[in-house]
């Protein structure tokens, strides 16, 4: 592309020197995500008036502003970038969050409230693929959407979110392509250098943590070798108070309703008049079937090691060998209380019924399975990452008018967690009356009076409440074991033309390799997560060892939430209890065999483990053309992709019920499953830039994307475990033929630069999404299960048992379009102000039916302020994301899952004592506000509620 006409050469030469994309010899994404200027004369012209401002060092958030809009003018498309403060200081903690201040950028969160995954125009996280200097970063999830909470912010330079396309461009994305880009040494030349450390505390929680971060880069041999280095650590204690339907809500059969003709109340169906008939008046009634509140409490360690080495022999040559290696270990430990309240005859009384929902019931009944039984519950998760990418990039000027450029790189993803994690439930074995009334709070109101005269009014007070009034009870122990390598090679030309209005020739040849298993190691498949309970729960106390070993109170818990529930409860330590279950050893059971707790241990459970292999070729040719106004290119990409799934199936023998809400399946020994697809897509892409002036601007593109489906719906798993507690489900993972998303879309974007690092744009986009995943529900499925058996063998249901069968299925087609507005504007006083927003409206088609198009929020935006003049820098910024659906027909068709609205309001400032000094402050989420779900918006249906607080950081820096 021409060098566009707007620049002076101050500015030019300032951001040629600090801006990794902005030089012909800095680090170049293989087969151009972001597209980049190597004619000769262009590089010569930039060293030229480097060499005469190698002492201006632009850094800050103006600075920082200024090149992303630098970035964003100059692109061959839509796009968006963010860029660093300075070398090894991103605008945010974590590179989610500074993504989230990008016109048309929503994430989601993990505990603590740290961005871990990115939306891009609304599109959810599968639609965006993520890469890092054009390379394929590999992930430790089930699908590839990656974690971005794996890699600190601090080996960050720059990101650019592209959201049109190009055929230079990897293919795999049809929200919006994330690059992320890494420093060069060369980006300025000599020996420079940065040291961190930074303290934060959780204002709700009273956490604290802390980071230590450096960066170092040099150049040698009269500037023709260059060497960077990074380092970051940090731990911290991050608390996430929870609350949640675990169980679901139970809604009875509405014969009026196709798609709800058998319901999901597994217990019986909810019956106010106790006539055994389901009534008009109860069709499709609505009432709680378990829910559960509480805190999970992560300790975050993390750290990286990024390196680059690059060597300039002379101006035609350029060879780069980069590596990031990054380590995430942050076990997760969740104390929770949950209630089991699932209708069943004879167990409820005193219905109170609003709008067809239950919301107040009494459970008095004095059977042991059949009244409230309170339980503790402590959920565990064991997360260990290690990410690994290295690579290296050569670059050859071949002659004056063609480079060409080859890149060679490998991707690793490595996460062994099988067996590690728990789901440990001990549950109440005392008499009592309780009372459950909805009041649209995350929690319901809560009463249980013991008949002894104790009550949970004040919580589980370690004085009244002990070992003893507890019981074992499920047990699952589980874990998978994720592996994903990635192996990638590309070789790309650039031809210069020069001939009429073909300026260039562009083109470029590709190959990916990847594999990914999933090992999952679990005791749900051979029953072992049930050993311990039913008739076979062993009372707590009987097992000795302390093993309730703690009452919890943590501060500030759940202060948002206006309900009567327990504040306080007991908690118990997994491995200990492990430890006491396995002493337990040769005890009898209620068969009069002994207890042996090899047969409650985890193990490899073959219907949800799978291996799939991907390899995909690609061709691509790109023409740029270019007249006194305008520019343009054109190009095709073809992509050739075969897939090899590996996965395992077992038929269900019978079904044994061990007592009420309590089941156990048998399997036949499973059998191996191969499936082998492939696909070929043509992707053409095409932009025009007209320039009214070199102010204003018009951008065109129109294109055809795809995005493959997530790895682990092309594995033909499935799953039944939830038989036992009674919910008759079998959910399938996906298959082979999946076909990958594709879109056929159109961008229109005026781009206003009114004064200097200032912008004004409005866009336009439409997407037709073909093949998009979707969720279909068959219930009343015959699966070739019997009766339902007692422990005796003896049937107690009439054959078949049928199941609810739920599968991903490729829909119709589905249409998105919106509108995005951005400004950005700093004024010479130092005041500035940034502002963005992002609306679309989305549908989608499934056998003919609309249905909403899940994960698509309808509205983003954000608003920031800030100051920067002198020493001082300040800023505030507000990031809202409107609610949206993020599951369909949870309930019946028109009964979805929605993301209530949520603000995230950050601000910062920072001092600079001299040019080597300077300390930061960082307030996080200081609205304290809370991420909820419900169905359909209604607060009487929550389904979750995650509370993260306020959090401050403090830092100091030191330059050399």
């Amino acid at each position: 592309m021409n060098a566009a006409p707007h620049r002076n050469a101050l500015y030019r030469g300032t951001a040629l020197a600090l801006l990794v994309s902005g030089t012909a010899f800095a680090q170049q994404p293989p087969a151009g995500t972001v597209p980049q200027d190597p004619l000769a004369e262009d590089a010569a012209d930039a060293r030229e008036v480097t060499e005469t401002l190698d002492a201006v060092v632009v850094t800050g958030v103006r600075a920082s502003q200024a090149r992303a809009i630098e970035l964003k003018r100059d692109a061959g498309t839509v796009q968006d970038s963010i860029s660093a403060l300075e070398l090894g200081k991103f605008p945010d903690d974590n590179v989610a969050d500074s993504l989230s201040h990008i016109t048309g950028v929503a994430i989601s969160r993990t505990a603590g409230g740290e961005g871990q995954t990115v939306s891009v125009r609304g599109l959810g996280p599968e639609y965006t693929l993520t890469t890092f200097n054009g390379r394929i970063l590999a992930t430790d999830g089930v699908g590839r959407d990656f974690a971005f909470d794996v890699l600190p912010a601090d080996v960050i330079s720059g990101a650019d979110v592209i959201k049109g396309a190009q055929a230079m461009n990897t293919e795999g994305a049809v929200g919006g392509l994330v690059n992320l880009r890494s420093a060069s040494p060369f980006d300025r030349a000599g020996q420079h250098g940065i040291v961190r450390l930074e303290g934060d505390r959780n204002l709700m929680s009273e956490l604290d943590g802390g980071k230590f971060s450096a960066a170092y880069s040099n150049t040698f041999a009269n500037d023709t070798v260059g060497v960077l280095l990074g380092a970051v650590y940090s731990r911290r204690k991050d608390r996430t108070d929870i609350a949640g339907n675990d169980g679901g809500w139970t809604r009875n059969p509405d014969p009026n309703d196709e798609s709800w003709l058998w319901g999901n109340a597994w217990g019986g169906n909810i019956d106010p008049n106790g006539n055994g008939e389901l009534d008009e008046d109860e069709y499709g009634l609505i009432a709680p079937g378990q829910f559960r509140v509480g805190s999970i409490v992560e300790e975050k360690k993390r750290h990286a090691l990024s390196g680059k080495l690059e060597w300039r022999p002379n101006d035609d040559v350029r060879i780069v060998f980069d590596g990031l290696s990054t380590r995430l270990d942050a076990p997760k430990v969740g104390y929770q209380q949950s209630y089991y309240t699932l209708f069943a005859p004879g167990r409820w009384s005193d219905f109170v019924i609003q709008d067809g929902i239950v919301t107040g019931f009494t459970m008095d009944n004095p059977d042991p399975e059949q009244r409230l039984n309170p339980e503790l519950l402590n959920v565990t998760e064991h997360r260990v990452v290690d990410t690994d990418l290295y690579g290296v990039n050569g670059q050859w000027n071949a002659t004056e008018n063609l480079t060409l450029t080859g890149d060679v790189y490998r991707s690793t993803s490595k996460r062994y967690s099988g067996g590690q994690d728990t789901y440990v439930v001990l549950r109440m074995n005392q008499p009592n009356i309780a009372r459950i009334a909805l009041g649209g709070a995350a929690v319901p109101n809560v009463w249980v009076d013991f008949d002894d005269g104790r009550s949970l009014e004040n919580g589980f007070d370690p004085a009244q409440f002990g070992a003893s009034d507890f019981n074992t009870h499920y047990m699952e122990l589980l874990g998978d074991n994720v592996v994903d390598e990635i192996t990638g090679a590309t070789f790309d030309g650039d031809l210069f033309v020069g001939r009429s209005f073909l300026d260039r020739l562009r083109f470029g040849v590709g190959r990916t390799d990847r594999e990914k298993s999933r090992e999952l190691i679990n005791n749900t498949l051979n029953a072992g997560a049930d050993y311990y309970s039913g008739a076979n729960a062993i009372n707590v106390a009987d097992l000795g060892g302390n093993v309730i070993n703690e009452s919890i109170a943590p501060p500030n818990f759940m202060t948002g939430v206006r309900a009567v529930f327990p504040r306080s409860f007991l908690g118990f330590d997994v491995p200990n209890y492990l430890q006491q279950l396995a002493a337990y050893d040769g005890n009898l059971r209620a068969d009069g065999s002994p207890y042996d707790f090899a047969n409650a241990a985890p193990a490899w459970n073959p219907l949800e483990s799978y291996s799939v292999t991907e390899k995909t070729d690609s061709l691509w040719l790109q023409l740029e053309m270019s007249g006194e106004r305008w520019n343009a290119d054109a190009g095709v990409r073809m992509v050739k992709t075969r897939t090899t799934a590996q996965a395992w199936d077992a038929q269900i023998l019978r079904i044994v019920e061990n007592g009420a809400f309590n089941y156990t399946a048998a399997y036949d020994e499973p059998s191996e499953i191969r499936q082998d697809g492939d696909y070929t897509y043509y992707l053409p892409s095409g932009n025009f830039t007209w320039r009214f002036t070199d102010d204003l601007q018009l951008r065109l593109g129109a294109a055809k994307t795809m995005a493959r489906p997530p790895v682990n719906m092309l594995a033909p798993t499935n799953t039944t475990a939830s038989v036992s507690w009674g919910e008759f489900t079998q959910i399938y993972g996906g298959n082979v033929d999946l076909k990958p998303y594709s879109a056929r879309q159109a961008d229109a974007s005026l781009e206003w630069y009114f004064a200097e690092n200032s912008i004004a744009n409005l866009a336009v986009f439409y997407k037709r999404i073909e093949n998009q995943i979707t969720t279909s529900w068959e219930p009343g499925q015959d699966i070739g299960v019997g009766p339902i058996v007692d422990t005796d063998g003896n049937p107690v249901t009439t054959g078949p048992t049928l199941f609810n069968v739920q599968r991903p299925i490729n829909g119709d087609y589905a249409k998105v379009r919106g509108i995005e507005a951005g400004l950005q504007h700093f004024w010479d006083n130092g005041f500035g102000v940034r502002a963005q927003y992002t609306r679309n409206w989305s549908k989608s088609f499934v056998d003919g039916e609309e249905r909403p198009l899940e994960g698509i929020a309808p509205s983003v935006y954000s608003l920031g302020v800030m100051y920067e003049k002198g020493p001082w820098s300040l800023g505030a910024t507000a990031d809202r994301t409107d609610g949206f659906v993020t599951a369909i027909n949870v309930l019946g068709v028109g009964y979805n899952e929605e993301a209530d609205p949520l603000t995230w309001l950050t601000a910062h400032v920072s001092y600079e004592f001299n040019d080597r000094f300077s300390a930061s402050l960082e307030g996080r989420n200081l609205l304290d506000d809370e991420q909820t779900y419900s169905i359909n918006g209604n607060p009487l249906l929550s389904q979750g509620y995650y509370r993260y607080g306020r959090s401050i950081t403090l830092g100091l820096s030191y330059r050399f």
